[in-house]
Order: C-alpha cells, then structure tokens, then sequence
C-alpha cells in the first residue's frame, strides 16, 4: 500500500472519529514511510488522540460532547512542538467534532428551553469546525441564544461572519464581545483569519492568556482591524462612565491585578473617545482621556496619537 494511498484510508477512518482505525492503518504504514513528514504527524496525531478514545464511550451520553471541546483545547497547544499539515488536522478536526455533535444533538429533546440555547451554541461551533459556516452562523441566530448576547456567542457569531466573508458584522460582533467580556471568549476555538490573525500579534508581546484575551481589543483599534464601530446608546455611555470609575477606583488597590484592569480601562477609554468623537465640542474630553490613557501606558498613548 502506497503512502497517498494508506493516508487517503487513514483519513477516511479520521473524519468518521474512528481514530483507533485510522492509528492501525499508519502504524502499518510508517516503517516504509519514516521520512513522510505527514506520516508522521498523522501517527502523532492518533496517537495523542488513542487513549482518549477508548475511555469516551465509558463517559455518558450528556458528558462526551464537552469532554471531547476540552480534549482539543488541551490538544491545540501540544501543535507547538510538531510540524502540523492542515489536510492531516482537518481530517481529524472532522471527526472529533463530528462526535461532539452527534453527542449534542442527542441531548436536545430532553432539555429545557435555557438548556437548548446552550446546546445550540455547542452545536454551532461543530457546524462551524465541520466548515458549515452558513450552518453555524444560521444556528447562532436562534432568538433564545441571541438575546443572551454573552461575549462568548458573540464571538462565535462574528468569527462565523468572518468565515462566510461578511467582515464587516465579524469586526463590530469582535470588538463587542472583547468589551462585554474578554475573558469569556475562548479565543482557541476561534478560525477565522481576522481574528486569528490579530491574536497571533498580540501574543508575540509575551503576555499570558488571561493578559491577551484583554489586550486583544486594545490592538484590534490601534492596528485599525477592529475599524468598525457602533454607536453607544444613552443609557450605555451612563453604565460605561461607572464600569471606568469602577476600575480606576479599583487600579488604585496596591492589591490589585493591574495586568488585566490596564488594558481593560483603555478599551474601556477607547469606547468612551468613540462616544465623543461623535458629538459637538467632544474634543476636550477626548484630550482628558488621552492624558489618562498616557498614564496608563505610554507605548499604548504613542500609538493613539501617531
């Protein structure tokens, strides 16, 4: 059996979730094949995978379908020290999320409505991992998940736009859900370019998850990808001024975790410039927020004002 030949097996095997198969078939083919650079991440791959596999049909029915998101969360980071080939990930991605959904839409029929909303999203990000974006976005609309608008579904929802080449709604649906909440975005499950991108910028400073998830929508304004903006509504600009007197009350605290509440207070500024850019005789109060943000951190005023 040929090396394209025993790949094209093994992946089938892969995409289904039959990971055990797919590991057999490269095994047999890896001693004629130990210098196939894709061999070789296909055997790393299942092998990472294996004994995972054999305990899930232990798990119940309700349990599996987070457990295999978890998996793959743990799995992302271990790509670091191997040389991925994206036909050999897609094939496996197939699969795991092909199980996870299978495991979701199973449990449907015995949730209650707040229940279903949540499964719906789970079952969004399959769709979308599986490259049903339309799908995945379709799903995301559900009146029950939207009217949460928590940070994480607004993240899924944008990096679906994205996807499906609708920038404009993914940048505004982006910046929005990094402001509600940054820390509730799981930024490892996200695909699309612009976001990823981004991401991969940021983390060349060297900051920890929980310092990147807050950082994220600072340099999204700054390099100008977050570019699309909304208007605060009245009531908005009144609860955005005592979240800023909150966390600038808070900064003060000798004890407090000035790592994160820094970048928040300047997305936090840049959405209050945003409300003054647009009304008359704004321009005051946005050098009274520039002085703050030169406070905070020079590099970051440098950029604002370059």
């Amino acid at each position: 059996m040929g090396s394209e030949e025993g790949l094209s097996k093994a992946y089938n095997f892969l995409e289904q979730g039959d990971i055990l198969q797919a590991r057999k078939i490269l095994t047999e083919l890896l001693p004629y094949e130990l210098e196939d650079s894709e061999v070789n991440f296909a055997v790393w791959c299942c092998s990472f995978w294996a004994a995972y596999i054999r305990i899930l049909p232990k798990l119940e029915v309700a349990e599996r379908g987070e457990s295999l998101i978890a998996q793959w969360r743990n799995f992302i980071p271990n790509l670091k020290r191997q040389k991925p080939v994206e036909r050999t990930l897609f094939a496996l991605q197939k699969g795991i999320f092909s199980l996870a959904l299978n495991s979701f839409t199973a449990l449907m029929d015995d949730k209650f409505p707040q229940q279903q909303a949540e499964l719906k999203c789970k079952i969004a990000l399959c769709y979308k991992k599986l490259g049903h974006y339309e799908t995945a976005l379709e799903t995301l609309k559900d009146k029950s998940i939207f009217a949460e608008r928590s940070a994480a579904t607004l993240a899924e929802m944008a990096d679906c736009y994205a996807l499906c080449g609708d920038e404009k709604r993914a940048k505004v649906l982006f910046r929005e859900a990094f402001f509600l909440d940054a820390q509730n975005v799981d930024i490892t499950l996200l695909d699309s370019e612009l976001i990823c991108c981004l991401i991969r910028l940021v983390q060349k400073k060297g900051y920890t998850e929980a310092e990147l998830k807050e950082w994220i929508p600072v340099y999204g304004v700054l390099y100008g990808i977050f570019n699309v903006k909304r208007e605060l509504h009245g009531a908005e600009f009144g609860i955005l001024r005592q979240r800023i007197y909150a966390r600038e009350n808070e900064l003060r605290d000798p004890a407090c975790n000035a790592t994160l509440i820094v970048p928040r207070l300047i997305n936090m500024y840049f959405w209050l410039i945003d409300y003054y850019v647009r009304i008359e005789n704004g321009s005051e109060k946005i050098n009274e927020i520039l002085l703050r943000i030169k406070l905070l951190d020079r590099n970051i005023y440098d950029l604002c004002v370059k």
